[in-house]
């Protein structure tokens, strides 16, 4: 059976051939346990380590003494956000953060507030943007945080990341900023972009799953996190527990190809997103982007096809693995919370779908996809009373659409 065209770049990625390679080894022959410090076999995996941290922090600016390795960026989110707020507490039990962040983000933070901190959650712009002047004025003289996410991973906004870094250096506040779409996808550099706590995961960039790393600054400020996961001390004693050297050696191969090959990547996937955006719009009306067109990841693009439901549509298009805006909670299909904050209606949040466009997306793969969502969508709307309406002229302005 023909395996379906891959467009779901922003949930995972393939691992890369050559980080495969890279991580080979670490599986047999050098097998070792990076903390057993008495024999070769340790040193061998200590100093696999040890360079995979040098490749990480060359590709985010940092030092690699600033690398803690964990499971991946939820795992990365909890330490930061509750390290953080319990180390930090007694200054302050202010916490500030985005409606449109990633779920780990925001059940963290109501955990937080079931701990007695008081979290504001600000709304994105109609683009899913937040500007450094909206967190200023959210800013009180007892916050101790501010979560805002550099790259949305449902509709691929960027945020103005070293605008609100400098507010929040300027007002000795911390900030914690969720790249984990971003790093390898758009130039990052944690210092020039005021960065204290950053989080990112191997498998957003061809990379293996299940392992990731927090940044966490050590000087100007130098940032201190209780630990929450308690052990054998490991990684600096903010998270212990015995290293996934293969894990990690791959992660250190894919931010090493990152770096070597970010200005490649980011034209690629811009140009297929261009190729195929100008094809739906082209052949159908009512296509609406969700994001902001500027400044948006180069491989991401969140559409709504208005009078189509975006779980019929995806069912109608099985040859293509995409995702839709909505998820299914507690049995209800519920419209997308990012969508939902930026203003977007109801009908419109069902009706979008999700495209991401990657290192091995081909230009075939994306009109063939075109093709297919073209044909799918003018097939449903054949069968919608509402689109019939609106084609013979009539107004449907009770309708809540939302357009962009």
């Amino acid at each position: 059976m023909t395996r379906p065209i891959y467009l779901d770049y922003q949930a995972t990625t393939p691992v890369d051939p050559r980080v495969l390679d890279t991580m080979l080894p670490y599986f047999r022959e050098c097998f070792g346990n990076a903390a057993s410090r008495s024999h070769a076999y340790g040193w061998e995996a200590e100093k696999a380590v040890d360079e995979a941290r040098g490749k990480i922090a060359s590709l985010i600016g940092a030092s690699p003494k600033e690398i803690v390795f964990t499971s991946g960026s939820t795992e990365s989110i909890n330490l930061a956000l509750k390290g953080a707020a319990e180390m930090y507490g007694s200054r302050g039990r202010h916490i500030i953060t985005s409606q449109a962040e990633h779920k780990a983000v925001l059940d963290t933070c109501k955990h937080l507030e079931k701990q007695g901190f008081e979290v504001t959650y600000l709304a994105p712009d109609d683009k899913g943007r937040h500007s450094a002047e909206q967190v200023a004025e959210a800013l009180r003289d007892d916050t101790i945080l501010v979560a805002i996410m550099w790259a949305n991973n449902e509709i691929g906004t960027l945020n103005p990341v070293r605008e609100i870094g400098a507010l929040c250096h300027e007002r000795g506040v911390l900030y914690f900023c969720d790249a984990t779409q971003a790093v390898g996808k758009v130039p990052v550099d944690v210092q020039a972009d005021g960065i204290d706590l950053l989080c990112l995961s191997a498998h957003k960039i061809y990379g293996p799953k299940g392992v990731g790393c927090l940044y966490v600054r050590r000087r100007n400020p130098r940032v201190r996190l209780v630990a929450q996961m308690d052990g054998g001390g490991h990684e600096r004693g903010m998270r212990s527990g015995t290293l996934n050297v293969p894990g990690i050696v791959g992660l250190g191969a894919a931010c090493e190809l990152c770096e070597q090959e970010l200005e490649a990547d980011a034209t690629h996937s811009r140009e297929l997103r261009e190729r195929f955006e100008k094809r739906i719009f082209s052949e159908l009306d009512h296509v609406y982007v969700n994001g902001d067109p500027e400044h948006r990841l180069p491989g991401c693009s969140n559409l709504s096809f208005a009078y189509v439901e975006g779980e019929s549509l995806i069912m109608g298009i099985p040859d293509l693995a995409v995702s839709s805006g909505s998820a299914c909670t507690s049995a209800s299909l519920e419209p997308s919370h990012v969508l939902q904050s930026m203003g977007v209606g109801d009908e419109l949040a069902h009706s979008s779908i999700r495209f991401g466009f990657g290192r091995p997306t081909t230009t075939e793969e994306v009109d063939r996809a075109a093709e297919q969502i073209i044909s799918a969508v003018k097939k449903l709307r054949e069968l919608s009373p509402l689109y019939e309406m609106v084609q013979e002229g009539i107004d449907l302005s009770t309708v809540n659409w939302t357009s962009h």
